[in-house]
């Protein structure tokens, strides 16, 4: 069968929240079968657990935040990529503040830090959300619309179209196609950083956000130029890393989804509402395990590659 993949050890990180500029560590744990993804707050004096579902996402300013009452865990969205890419299903994160340190901007030291702990197959069926027919949101007219969907079939793919009227955007690729069985996420999409505008850096301050962004975690940009020194890590890093961000805002349903998404300038809410409109329509989609991998869609039964 096609099994569901934990962690084999532990393993841990230190940094800093990219909004709130907090130190923070993280703790990530192996857990049980059919545990799902559980981010745990340890620094309260009783610890809470915060299970990832679509339903416990409250806030979707600038990142994805999920709650259990009024315990919250911030910019979830990087650290969910990479458990999605490398097809992890249950585990536990034990955090020491409300949100998730930013580290690159990437969700590449995600990606080594789980692979460095090394991925277990646990002796359960993997479950997933198989899209049975077309679920779509849309959003405003004309120079202001923006969509995402989910269309059948049978794997994993997503394409993105980004439209920012700016000389460093312009001159790179502003739509990209990714397919998860392809088994290159850690090569082609992991390392793609956060963007920002220096233009909108006071405006974040003053709302006590982006306090912990800098040079060493995002590319930031004046009017004209990326002013990192190093320049861009892909020729499409910034659509690259809209599809960074849909493959975590997406996971944080809870299963893999076997399905076609496209979005035109989507972002973490509207993620947020595709996956909320999907699981309003029962019909719309079915919990599926593959008892033979070679019923699986072409790649999803392989471990991904190591750096």
């Amino acid at each position: 069968m096609l099994a569901q993949r934990t962690l084999k050890s532990l393993t841990k990180a230190v940094g800093v929240g990219l909004h709130g500029g907090q130190r923070v560590e993280l703790t990530l744990r192996p857990a049980a079968p059919d545990t799902g993804i559980v981010f745990r707050r340890v620094d309260l004096p009783e610890p809470v657990d915060i299970p990832v579902t679509a339903e416990s996402v409250t806030d979707t300013r600038l990142a994805s935040t999920i709650s259990n009452g009024g315990v919250k865990v911030n910019t979830i969205e990087h650290l969910m990529s990479a458990c999605a890419g490398l097809g992890l299903d249950n585990l536990y994160i034990d955090i020491t503040a409300e949100e998730v340190p930013i580290l690159d901007g990437s969700s590449a030291s995600f990606v080594y830090l789980l692979q460095s702990a090394g991925i277990a197959l646990q002796n359960k069926a993997k479950r997933f959300i198989r899209v049975k027919k077309p679920v779509e949101v849309r959003e405003g007219e004309g120079r202001n619309l923006k969509w995402a969907r989910l269309d059948p079939f049978h794997g994993y793919k997503l394409a993105f179209e980004i439209e920012f009227d700016h000389p460093a955007v312009n001159a790179t690729g502003q739509r990209v196609e990714f397919d998860m069985g392809s088994g290159r996420y850690a090569r082609e999409i992991a390392r793609a950083r956060t963007f920002g505008f220096t233009r909108d850096v006071e405006m974040m301050r003053s709302r006590g956000l982006g306090l912990g962004g800098g040079l060493d975690n995002a590319i930031v940009m004046d009017d004209v130029k990326v002013l990192n020194a190093d320049g861009l890590r892909y020729s499409d890093e910034f659509v690259k890393h809209k599809i960074l961000d849909a493959i975590g805002d997406l996971y944080i349903v809870g299963k893999p989804l076997l399905a076609a998404y496209s979005a035109f300038r989507s972002g973490h809410a509207m993620n947020n509402q595709l996956l909320r409109a999907l699981l309003a329509q029962p019909d719309a989609y079915e919990i599926v395990s593959f008892e033979h991998e070679r019923e699986a869609p072409l790649g999803f039964a392989q471990l991904a590659p190591a750096w």
